[in-house]
């Protein structure tokens, strides 16, 4: 007999899981539908999803593990109810080039910008941009600059970018101890950049944007103290903020995802669990690399790594993301992430949420499953409310 989880339904194992990546939208219960998007990779991670005017993009980087130089940045299209085969859009040999972000510019241009890093150095880091068909070009920030979330536009034209640190410190290693997050501003489509710091905040990284009006915009953290999501706040349109304070829903130093709905209210995709709800740890992000011998970096705060990254949650706002009173499982699993490693089956976490909100209230969602794929969720309008 086959193993099962608590379901009943066969264990998604890392072959079962490779069986069902077709990319083919279907309905899985009332008012939901799911996808495992194809791809040429053993490892799938970082979800990006990018609402185009002919349709939805999912992005993503895969290869073989996670800080790997064969790690790369992938596309591909929702076309009808089926998601294309994906293209591959950076190739640098010799660095492991993550997190990717689609930007469909005011100017008519598609950008796409990401990190690239040797090995597990993310304070080695520079963040790439290139158009559409372009080659690529590292931004002029410092060395060690991460990006995650979707570009904002001002009502002036100003590009906000947010962007979090990895500090490096010298002869030691990296761990995140030293992470800060930062808004950097472009007035001139992106050819320069200015960097606005944000206050208190070591620790707070993933910096994700939500427009509140009147100039005013909320941030929000995850957190590599695995405490709690921390917001702050902007009211001159990100020229200044306040120091990140937590909001009530717990954090496991993992990604977030938070975007407006039509009604007013915030959705947040994230995992609510923290370190203090689970014992599980491991020695760092990229243990398994193993290529690293230097002493782990001293000072700054407290980094945990290992929490489960599950269950993959969808918690609703309406006082401006301050607290999200109303949470709704979207997928769960164990969560167990003390591995990278995506063929083994020891990894089991659903985690790096993108989120996207239609005008009707639909919501597409798309995560890391199992490391082994990106899967797609589509619900309905209402499933937030009859689930």
């Amino acid at each position: 007999m086959d193993a099962s989880d608590d379901t009943g339904l066969p264990e998604p194992t890392p072959d079962r899981i490779a069986a069902g990546m077709d990319g083919v939208l279907r309905p899985t219960a009332p008012g939901r539908r799911e996808a495992l998007l194809p791809s040429p990779c053993v490892q799938n991670h970082a979800a990006f999803l990018a609402l185009q005017p002919q349709g939805l993009a999912c992005l993503w980087f895969g290869g073989s593990l996670e800080g790997k130089a064969d790690i790369s940045v992938y596309r591909s299209e929702l076309d009808g109810g089926t998601w294309r085969a994906p293209q591959a859009i950076s190739d640098d040999p010799d660095r492991s080039e993550q997190n990717p972000i689609q930007f469909d510019a005011p100017d008519g241009r598609r950008l796409f910008l990401h990190t690239a890093q040797p090995g597990g150095d993310q304070d080695a880091c520079v963040v790439r941009l290139r158009a559409e068909g372009g080659p690529p070009r590292d931004l002029p920030l410092p060395r060690g600059t991460f990006v995650r979330a979707p570009v904002q536009v001002r009502a002036d034209g100003a590009w906000l970018l947010p962007l979090f640190r990895c500090v490096p410190r010298p002869g030691q290693r990296w761990t995140g101890a030293h992470d800060t997050a930062a808004l950097a501003i472009s007035a001139d489509r992106g050819e320069t950049w200015r960097e606005i710091e944000v206050p208190g905040s070591t620790g707070c990284v993933h910096m994700t944007l939500v427009p509140l009006g009147d100039g005013r915009i909320a941030a929000f953290f995850r957190r590599r103290q695995a405490d709690f999501v921390h917001r702050s706040e902007s009211a001159d349109g990100g020229e200044s903020w306040s120091v990140p304070q937590p909001t009530d829903v717990p954090n496991n130093n993992s990604s977030i995802s938070v975007v407006p709905l039509p009604d007013g209210r915030l959705a947040m995709a994230c995992n609510p669990i923290n370190a203090a709800m689970h014992p599980d740890r491991r020695a760092s992000l990229y243990d398994e690399l193993g290529d690293d011998t230097r002493p782990s970096a001293s000072g700054g705060c407290n980094p945990v790594w290992g929490v489960p990254r599950a269950p993959l949650s969808l918690c609703l706002s309406e006082d401006g993301g301050r607290s999200f009173p109303l949470r709704r499982v979207v997928d769960d699993s164990p969560g167990t992430c003390l591995s990278n490693d995506s063929l083994d089956g020891r990894n089991r976490e659903l985690s790096y949420p993108s989120l996207v909100a239609h005008a009707d209230g639909t919501l597409d969602l798309a995560y890391t499953f199992f490391r082994r794929a990106i899967k797609h969720v589509r619900l309905a309008p209402d499933w937030t409310e009859t689930t």
